[in-house]
């Protein structure tokens, strides 16, 4: 059964502020956020850019807006300038989904919905810009590209039809990168989503490759330290294999190793994507991620020399706690 809008939202509160916050931001704001993210360039799409496509006759059927008058003064007669617009135009996001993503977070949250909310805060961004959207799902039995065109609230209804599927296969992360690499449109900009267990130096190697095609963006969830005392489970299973954690193994001195494993993997990883000019979102809940999100904008719009005075929405502390 495939879940409202509205129960969605009551079960998940994060889901609103996303709402809110692609509707406080205004179009300019959000253009420059992911442009700066993406690294704006020169795409094939007519816009209000600065380099000239093409000038031609202007037709009485169109907006008279659109006339150029100093070509037109030039040419004698009303004439139209094509321009080329600075925008990317396709945003693939890309999510593992293999039966490890259904584990647990600290939190109690399943990794997979919080990848799935941080791809919803990519998808409400290039949404307002009217950017071309690709949703791939993958995990080692198939790979599934699901083209997208609407808006957002549509983008939450097929999203959530597709995580509604059973994920009873096993992840196969390098298969997912993969594909990625194969995505002709070398300015598309990639979002690649999973958890902090999948990665292996093969993996960070295929990125760094992936990275020097299109723009990219990780999305590193965080999941339970399985040897770590945690308030919400009183027992572990492994996600990938149905077993049991045995209690013995479960203490401070186990727990305390892993913590510092991933902890210097989540920091190898972020050095290793910001040497390509990429960023990695790591949190280990949907709150979490949703700050970093937040923080990321905001970081991308100064870096790009933009006034947070042209937006007043653009306030990090205003975002974070009054959009609850």
């Amino acid at each position: 059964m495939i879940q409202t809008a509205d129960s969605a939202d009551a079960r998940d509160p994060i889901r609103r502020r996303i709402e809110a916050l692609g509707s406080r931001l205004s179009l300019p704001t959000v253009i420059r956020a992911l442009g700066s993210l993406e690294g704006e360039h020169a795409s094939s799409r007519r816009g209000n850019g600065y380099d000239f496509m093409d000038i031609r006759p202007y037709e009485p059927s169109e907006e008279a807006r659109l006339i150029d008058w100093k070509a037109s003064a030039r040419a004698g007669r009303p004439m139209i300038v094509n321009k080329e617009q600075e925008s990317n135009g396709n945003i693939w996001l890309l999510m593992d989904i293999g039966r490890e993503m259904c584990g647990h977070c600290p939190n109690g949250e399943r990794p997979i919905d919080v990848a799935a909310n941080a791809m919803r805060m990519f998808a409400m961004l290039s949404l307002r810009r009217s950017d071309d959207l690709s949703m791939v799902l993958g995990d080692n039995s198939n790979i599934t590209r699901i083209p997208f065109s609407g808006g957002f609230a549509k983008f939450e209804h097929v999203f959530d039809a597709l995580l509604e599927r059973d994920m009873n296969h096993p992840r196969d992360f390098g298969a997912l990168i993969d594909y990625a690499r194969k995505i002709r449109n070398r300015h598309a900009m990639v979002v690649l989503a999973t958890d902090e267990t999948a990665w292996t130096d093969e993996h960070i190697g295929a990125l760094r490759l992936l990275a020097q095609t299109h723009p990219l963006i990780v999305i590193n969830v965080a999941v339970l330290n399985p040897f770590a005392a945690n308030q919400h489970f009183s027992s572990v299973v492994n996600a990938a294999n149905g077993l049991r954690v045995p209690a013995f193994l479960r203490t401070p001195q186990t727990a305390e190793g892993v913590e510092t494993h991933r902890r210097y993997a989540a920091d190898a990883l972020e050095c290793q994507l910001a040497s390509t000019g990429s960023t990695q979102i790591h949190g280990g809940s949907s709150e979490a991620m949703f700050n970093e999100f937040v923080t990321l904008v905001s970081g991308a719009l100064a870096r790009s020399g933009f006034s947070q005075r042209a937006d007043r929405n653009l306030n990090t502390p205003n975002m974070l706690g009054g959009l609850s």
